[in-house]
């Protein structure tokens, strides 16, 4: 986890509140139809190396948990061993998804007081858990569509996750990517409710607004959407919130809200420290990334200056760059990591850039519009 807590942290966004604080992502968990053969996937595809579980051996009945974990960065798979209970019904609606964005604060109790008092709907009373290895506090709020967002203090606890978890000793663990942090996760909403979760993160939570795009910023000559991002105080929380705006066809926001069954994460997006290495580690191990034109790069030196990486090394991999006052970026973006073409991933090396990759943004979407296209949601 983060070694510098948010209070001593400086303020990146010095707009934002931060009544909480926020220390950090703590974990993001996806609610799945087989968490075993899903782990399985994110170990050999992405590297993630087994860190606990909980399930019947360790005295849970109703479920099974895989936690893994890269560097800063954890998930949780988790699977229902009934066949009538919340995760259930979770994955019948949306499929494999996250449910929950799970949040690291120094007191759990006073962030849950906090938001309900501003407005939040509760999720989970605040609530003591021990083991041998000592206590964590954890309380919860609901957010958009049926994602929540669980406050956890663990100053007091040791364990290797959460009680009730036991360490996951797995027979086998493939190596890491190089994958770090959680750089940013993307939330999708219905039409005209993008301000509605913004006015959420900012009344609620004490978040500001950092950038917005609209349909200018971000369309093609088919499809348009909406998005402006939320941050905390000191930056370690960046929340996108995208709603669908009006096009010619159906945009990739509204192909999601079909398939999900409503608003939910659309994407993770993970910091890298060598994106070349990383990319093409992923590429060897079978992970599916969208694909740009050869003509991007055919003006990206005059468009984007002077960069550390060869552009033949970018093109190859299909990385994309962009530049803003402060530096420049490298990103890309994977396929749906499952079936319906919901949830995706986001590899990020950020060289100084602050920014999102506007510069991408058509060039990406009519690859998106590709990949519509062929599953014939476009």
């Amino acid at each position: 986890m983060y070694s510098t807590s948010a209070t001593n942290a400086p303020k990146i966004n010095p707009t934002a509140e931060d009544f909480l604080p926020l220390n950090g992502t703590d974990y993001v968990e996806f609610y799945v139809g087989n968490a075993k053969q899903s782990a399985y996937y994110y170990i050999n595809a992405f590297g993630f190396q087994p860190l606990a579980y909980a399930g019947l051996e360790t005295g849970v009945k109703d479920r099974a948990s895989y936690v893994l974990q890269q560097d800063k960065i954890r998930i949780v798979l988790t699977t229902s061993l009934v066949a009538d209970s919340e995760i259930s019904k979770h994955v019948q609606q949306h499929g494999d998804g996250v449910k929950v964005v799970a949040l690291w604060v120094d007191d759990a109790r006073l962030s849950f007081n906090e938001t309900v008092k501003r407005g939040a709907k509760p999720f989970m009373e605040p609530r003591e858990e021990s083991d041998e290895h000592g206590k964590v506090v954890r309380s919860g709020i609901r957010t958009y569509g049926d994602t929540v967002h669980i406050f956890v203090e663990r100053k007091d606890y040791k364990g290797t996750f959460l009680p009730g978890y036991k360490a996951w000793n797995a027979p086998y663990s493939a190596p890491v990517v190089g994958l770090k942090y959680i750089d940013h996760m993307v939330g999708n909403v219905g039409w005209n409710e993008m301000n509605t979760w913004i006015n959420f993160y900012k009344e609620v939570m004490g978040f500001a607004q950092l950038i917005s795009f609209d349909d200018k910023d971000i369309s093609t000559d088919y499809t348009a959407l909406m998005s402006k991002v939320m941050s905390n105080g000191n930056g370690r929380i960046k929340f996108p919130i995208n709603e669908p705006a009006e096009g010619k066809k159906k945009s990739q926001i509204e192909e999601y809200l079909d398939f999900y069954g409503g608003p939910g994460v659309q994407h993770i997006a993970v910091a890298t420290d060598d994106i070349l290495h990383t990319v093409s580690d992923l590429r060897k191990r079978g992970v599916e990334f969208l694909v740009v034109p050869e003509t991007y790069y055919e003006d990206l030196k005059s468009r984007i200056g002077n960069i550390d990486e060869s552009i033949e090394d970018l093109k190859n991999l299909n990385i994309l760059v962009d530049r803003d006052d402060e530096g420049y970026l490298l990103q890309i973006f994977t396929k749906p990591v499952e079936d319906r073409p919901t949830v995706f991933f986001e590899i990020i090396q950020r060289k100084g850039a602050k920014s999102f990759g506007k510069g991408n943004f058509k060039a990406l979407f009519e690859a998106i519009e590709r990949e519509q296209e062929l599953r014939g949601t476009l």
